[in-house]
């Protein structure tokens, strides 16, 4: 109950919806006992087996309050049957248990009514909590885990806590409930019978117990098990075309159908272990009542410590006893296996998150002198990526980092964004160290070109839009005619509401790349960060997105990552990296009249 503990927290907001639960599942329990109980003085006068009472019983106090209950039932039950006969008094009676039973399932159905919105609830708010977890945290945590087992957690997890929610709710309230005053009931009838059912709801929790045992565990490899083979779906359609390509479509079915295989072993194994609970409490349950019937009608037969009517009642209430058991060792089964649902969710809920904002983080709308990366070192895993590392970027320039794969470029980006935080050093900006400034309020000032473009299933519009409010149709046309795609978007079917398709596969890359610039334009930041924005794209596609990029970084400060020199030569300053130093810096001219490593580089694309 660790886990739930934790989770209980997101009932809070539906608590009313609980409290209402709990009520219902009171009247239900009573109406429950009361639907015996009725039988017992209607069966002894309706045959005759006990004095017809004439004189209207006198409260004596709670010791005879059974008694008292009985009498004054007798009493009415007499009365009806004096004045109206015995048919019509049955009639009545019949009428009367009926109308118990209907408010006994009317309570039922209100419980589960009330129920329904704390649990869908609950399923809803922790679900949007472990999205804005999953998106929140930082990249470094997708490198160790599988995307697909985030999914996994998302949709299966959450569901199987909801579910479990439930038991808990059943295992806490309604069916102890019911336990509780159809025990009560049952003493009140008959104390020695009562005791036997006493002795065996221990022991049926014991053997149920043992059975569930290692359930929580199994629920835990079967949950990781459907994790993995989530992420061999979104790493198979992801990567269609190169498992096409390479023939390695046999490879990727043979690592699923392992992956499935291994889910269907421990499925068996988890639902036959869970399935074992109803026929064993069921089992237990007649053994119960054979024991009962044989120990009950020696009582009745022979002792005659009670009488037939009461015996019939508590039969009943013995039986009734048995649903909620029943459905305690159910609940005890789904809680083991919702435990283990609820330690993945909390796992990510609970992850902590070093790039998370300060408490006294400020907000900065304006860039206003120059960005300053200091003595910045920086390292993935045990390699360092950067070596102090030093750099100014003044308002209005535009650096270029260029350097062999490997030499730390697309690095200054990622750390310049703060999706990883540095290692050593610092940067600035206009003096500001950027941990200290809110995540979001630091990434309003920069636009983000990247190599591969990422779009969306939505419409070219919703695409270059992206998040921002207040955009007119104007504004959208004019950053698309900014960044050349205005053209090609018109010819589109629906224009600038033609869906792309999954991750813009309907594009070809040049217009791809067009309408990631278009969205970096309209979002009109003061800073641009391209990543070998071009370096993708054939000759056509390059001098088109080159044009619309000089247009984008008009009038703003730019850091540009390059891999194809050609594209840099008019950068106010081209820094040169090697194994994450800076080992040349300077304008193309003063670079190439060096003739040190940039020269050398140019000469080598150029061939």
């Amino acid at each position: 109950m660790n886990y739930f503990k934790k989770i209980i927290r997101y009932a809070l907001p539906y608590k009313m919806y609980g409290f209402l639960n709990i009520g219902s599942n009171i009247f239900y329990a009573i109406f429950s006992v009361l639907s015996f109980m009725a039988l017992i003085p209607m069966l002894n006068v309706l045959f005759e087996k006990e004095t017809a009472l004439r004189e209207k019983p006198i409260w004596s106090g709670i010791k005879n309050l059974k008694d008292f209950v009985f009498d004054s039932m007798n009493y009415q039950i007499t009365q009806l049957t004096d004045s109206k006969g015995q048919m019509t008094a049955l009639l009545l009676m019949v009428a009367f248990i009926i109308a118990i039973f209907l408010l006994k399932n009317i309570f039922n159905y209100a419980a589960m009514f009330f129920i329904t919105f704390l649990r869908n609830g609950v399923l809803k708010d922790i679900r949007n909590d472990l999205y804005e977890k999953a998106i929140s945290l930082h990249l470094a945590y997708y490198s160790e885990k599988r995307k697909g087992d985030m999914m996994a957690r998302l949709s299966g997890d959450v569901a199987v806590v909801q579910n479990s929610f439930l038991s808990v709710l059943e295992l806490i309230v309604k069916e102890p409930l019911t336990i509780i005053f159809t025990l009560i009931g049952m003493l009140a009838l008959s104390p020695k019978l009562t005791l036997f059912v006493l002795i065996f709801i221990p022991i049926s929790g014991y053997i149920i117990s043992v059975i569930g045992k290692k359930l929580k565990q199994q629920s835990t490899i079967a949950q990781k098990e459907q994790g993995f083979f989530l992420s061999l779906i979104d790493e198979s359609l992801g990567g269609l075309r190169v498992i096409k390509g390479f023939n390695a479509e046999r490879y990727f079915s043979r690592n699923f159908k392992e992956s499935t295989q291994r889910f269907y072993d421990i499925s068996n194994k988890l639902l036959n272990r869970q399935n074992l609970a109803t026929p064993t409490s069921e089992f237990l349950g007649v053994v119960v009542i054979a024991i009962l019937l044989w120990f009950g009608g020696r009582m009745v037969l022979l002792e005659k410590t009670l009488d037939a009517a009461s015996f019939i009642a508590f039969m009943g209430l013995a039986y009734n006893i048995l649903t909620p058991a029943k459905a305690i060792s159910k609940a005890v089964y789904s809680v083991r296996k919702g435990n283990a649902a609820a330690e993945r969710v909390l796992d990510v809920l609970e992850t902590f998150n070093p790039l998370d904002d300060k408490v006294d983080a400020q907000e900065k709308q304006t860039f206003d002198s120059q960005i300053d990366f200091k003595d910045l070192s920086f390292k993935y895993e045990d390699d360092l990526v950067l070596k102090d590392f030093n750099l100014k970027v003044k308002k209005g320039q535009t650096v270029a980092l260029v350097g062999q794969s490997g030499s730390g470029k697309s690095t200054i980006a990622s750390l310049l964004t703060r999706f990883y935080d540095v290692n050593k050093g610092q940067i600035l900006i206009d003096g500001t160290d950027i941990k200290d400034l809110k995540k979001r309020s630091l990434r309003g000032l920069m636009g983000l070109v990247t190599q591969d473009a990422i779009l969306f299933h939505d419409s070219v519009k919703n695409n270059i839009i992206f998040g921002l409010e207040g955009v007119t149709d104007e504004q959208v046309i004019q950053a698309a005619k900014i960044a050349n795609a205005h053209e090609f978007i018109m010819n589109l079917p629906k224009g600038y509401d033609t869906n792309i398709g999954d991750a813009g596969g309907k594009l070809s890359g040049g217009q791809k790349q067009r309408l990631s610039i278009a969205r970096a334009v309209l979002k009109n930041p003061p800073i641009m960060i391209l990543d070998e924005a071009t370096s993708a794209l054939d000759t056509e596609s390059e001098r088109l997105v080159q044009d619309a990029l000089e247009h984008m970084m008009e009038n703003r400060t730019s850091v540009v990552i390059a891999h194809r020199l050609s594209t840099v030569q008019k950068a106010d300053k081209i820094v040169v990296m090697k194994e994450g130093r800076i080992i040349e810096q300077g304008t193309h001219k003063e670079l190439i009249a060096a003739k040190g490593t940039y020269k050398m580089l140019v000469d080598m694309q150029e061939l």
